[in-house]
């Protein structure tokens, strides 16, 4: 069957028109949905709204990737007898379809498997995680829709991750999100097979694609830089608090929350213990010199409060003052996708900056064990993920170690 959605000629909000094709019987049918849209958010040559991910538009393109895989097994299961009126069973189901409120998903389904698995650890995961677990079953919905079919556990084998990778970079998917969404399918059927579900689970080689991000990071230099610009009275808080998140490594969500009831003295040493949002762990840091003086410049306390957005803004705008120009490249959102661009600096500084320069401007310096302690990171090849491997400090500082002992040699 192939399926073309249209949008009706008359009014300003539009009805979706569907018209099928029986390959099998060389016959056309067409229907009108109760699904509606404006032509201007509409995308003729996708068959699909411009935006899938504005909360109405949402809506309407998961209707239409149900009818697409759900009509395609309903007419292969329930009009082989050829009783059956086709035309107006086929209508029945599309209406039955686009009034469905709740998600349907088939009693040994992929959908129906991570929708459980992900229903069962809610309470066992942080939000974060349920974020991207829901990114990864959404991602698998659209690959249905595009498949016009309803994905059964026993269907996942080579082909599925053959044509879902060649889904993934279509729809232009960062490879990351392609093979990450594909280890996460893995991980169901493991769980599937938990549940006394036969798979093909030991019979796929999935290797893991190596991800070679390009680690934005604020060297020392460019935070001297920072520290020694004046900026407008509306951007000190997210001066602040940028230095802060450099010199703590900490991540938004715990640093923006310090506050003095958490500093201590230890030993003479100043201090700060909390709780991090993420992991639950407890952390207790020195407070660096940086740190201890953004205090005292703010009357002995944190500066004020911010929500992410508008730090993000701050600190964008902060980098530009202090001429933060480098033309760099690396992937930006565009939209909601991410591509690689050339930019200048500053424009591409966002919340979690501070947690990556802290762990490579100190890494090398200060034992690794220290540092992951401080950022509480369990294992060192997570902690190694935020480290810029192209930051020119370290490749000057291993030189010079060089320098030193082919000196220290020849005067030997």
């Amino acid at each position: 069957m192939v399926f073309k959605f249209t949008l009706s000629q008359k009014g300003m909000v539009k009805n979706i028109n569907l018209n099928i094709y029986d390959e099998r019987e060389k016959i056309d049918y067409n229907f009108r949905t109760s699904l509606k849209i404006k032509e201007e958010d509409w995308d003729k040559e996708k068959q699909r709204p411009r935006n899938i991910y504005l909360k109405e538009n949402k809506k309407i393109n998961n209707k239409l990737d149900n009818i697409k895989k759900e009509l395609t097994e309903f007419v292969d299961t329930k009009l082989k007898d050829k009783k059956y009126s086709i035309q107006r069973t086929i209508s029945k189901e599309i209406k039955k379809i686009c009034s469905q409120e709740e998600p349907f998903f088939s009693e040994g389904s992929l959908l129906y498997y991570m929708n459980w698995y992900i229903t069962s650890k809610r309470e066992l995961i942080s939000f974060s995680t349920f974020k991207r677990y829901n990114v990864f079953f959404r991602m698998i919905q659209r690959f249905e829709g595009s498949s016009c079919k309803v994905l059964y556990i026993r269907d996942i084998d080579s082909d599925f991750i053959k044509n879902f990778v060649i889904f993934g970079k279509k729809e232009e998917y960062s490879e990351n999100t392609i093979y990450r969404t594909i280890h996460f399918v893995k991980t169901i059927l493991n769980f599937a097979e938990r549940k006394g579900i036969r798979t093909n689970v030991r019979e796929l080689e999935m290797r893991r694609e190596v991800q070679r991000r390009k680690i934005i990071t604020l060297t020392e230099n460019e935070l001297m830089q920072i520290k020694s610009t004046e900026v407008p009275e509306d951007l000190k808080a997210a001066k602040d608090w940028l230095l802060i998140s450099c010199y703590t490594g900490q991540r938004f969500s715990d640093f923006i929350n310090f506050n003095n009831l958490q500093l201590k003295n230890i030993d003479g040493k100043k201090c700060i213990g909390f709780v991090q949002k993420k992991t639950k762990k407890n952390i207790l840091l020195p407070l660096h010199p940086t740190v201890l003086n953004t205090i005292s410049r703010n009357g002995n306390n944190f500066p004020e409060m911010m929500d992410i957005q508008h730090y993000n803004i701050g600190i964008r705008r902060v980098a530009k003052l202090a001429n933060l120009n480098e033309l760099i490249k690396a992937r930006k959102r565009l939209g909601h996708r991410t591509k690689e661009v050339e930019t200048e600096k500053w424009k591409l500084l966002s919340s979690h900056i501070g947690r990556r320069s802290f762990a490579t401007n100190f890494y090398g310096k200060i034992p690794t064990p220290l540092l992951m302690e401080a950022t509480g990171h369990s294992t060192e090849k997570m902690f190694l993920k935020y480290i810029n491997m192209e930051d020119a400090s370290r490749v000057l500082s291993l030189g010079n170690y060089f320098d030193k002992m082919y000196k220290e040699r020849k005067e030997n």
